[in-house]
């Protein structure tokens, strides 16, 4: 499992890790359908994320938890964008 602000950085939604921790306290994702306020909220493959992101609200699957911040391939690959 993995930190709902990691994973948001590690895919490439955020470019800074506070501006993802800052969406989550926000209560800006939801997390299988629940609204989160949590950063530290855990994230595990299967799940579905819905965020805004640049003006338009998207759901993406999580396929893949990732080590560190990688290049735009990598990223890419720790997720999959679910048709609205």
């Amino acid at each position: 499992m993995s930190r709902l602000d990691k994973w948001l950085f590690h895919a490439r939604f955020y470019r800074t890790r506070s501006l993802a921790q800052a969406a989550a306290t926000a209560g800006r994702i939801r997390l299988n359908g629940v609204k989160i306020d949590k950063p530290g909220h855990a994230v595990k493959p299967g799940d579905v994320l819905t965020l805004g992101k640049g003006g338009q609200v998207i759901a993406v699957r999580v396929l893949a938890l990732a080590e560190r911040r990688g290049p735009a391939t990598e990223a890419r690959a720790l997720y999959e964008v679910l048709e609205q």
